[in-house]
């Protein structure tokens, strides 16, 4: 992402998997760990909103955590639906967590990385470890069994989403009770319209 960012692999089921960590410029006030879109329609922990997500945590102190998934740039292993991804992002979180006990953790993910953080929210709920939060960017409920979530996870989804219409978060959200935050005119990618992920973060977790 830029050149402080620290690469390093953990070593999951399927072999080495490539990671990415970027440190807030005062002490971490949390973690967060985030998942990218659909290995094979061009997904990596380096997608623009990503990073955007990255950026935007580590400005609010935040340590900042990626990984590729199978298959994924340096990842070894092959894509496996979302089932070997959330045992791969456990493995990840756990070793971050080592590193920097004691902070409170937010799972980030941005289209078929929300899939994957919402299996992986109830697998640390059942653990008794649940996150502090949740953010999903462009939730791809409707497409894939997204999880159902906690209540104050903030959800981000473009009006002209042409991957998940707007509807089908909608019809998953309602009997959750869930809030929806909807960026006018957007699309799947949030092409030009990345600022408004920022904003909207931003404004939601600023103390």
């Amino acid at each position: 992402m830029n050149a402080d960012t620290q690469s390093f692999f953990v070593t999951g089921a399927a072999g080495k998997l490539e990671c990415a960590l970027d440190l807030p410029k005062a002490d971490p006030s949390g973690i967060v760990l985030i998942a990218h879109p659909h290995p094979l329609y061009g997904g990596t922990m380096s997608n623009k909103v990503v990073q955007m997500i990255a950026r935007t945590f580590i400005a609010l102190g935040y340590i900042a955590v990626r990984m590729n998934f199978r298959g994924v740039g340096a990842s070894e292993g092959s894509h496996d639906f979302g089932n070997g991804e959330t045992d791969d992002m456990a493995i990840l979180l756990d070793h971050i967590k080592k590193q920097y006990p004691g902070l409170p953790v937010v799972l980030g993910g941005f289209s078929f990385g929300t899939y994957v953080q919402s299996r992986l929210q109830q697998k640390l709920a059942t653990e008794g470890q649940p996150p502090e939060r949740m953010v999903f960017v462009s939730a791809t409920a409707g497409k894939w069994a997204v999880d159902s979530v906690p209540a104050n996870t903030l959800l981000i989804h473009g009006e002209l989403d042409e991957v998940v219409p707007l509807p089908d978060v909608f019809n998953w959200a309602r009997p959750q009770d869930l809030s929806v935050v909807v960026v006018a005119g957007a699309d799947h990618l949030f092409n030009h319209k990345l600022h408004h992920i920022r904003n909207i973060i931003t404004t939601v977790f600023h103390h």
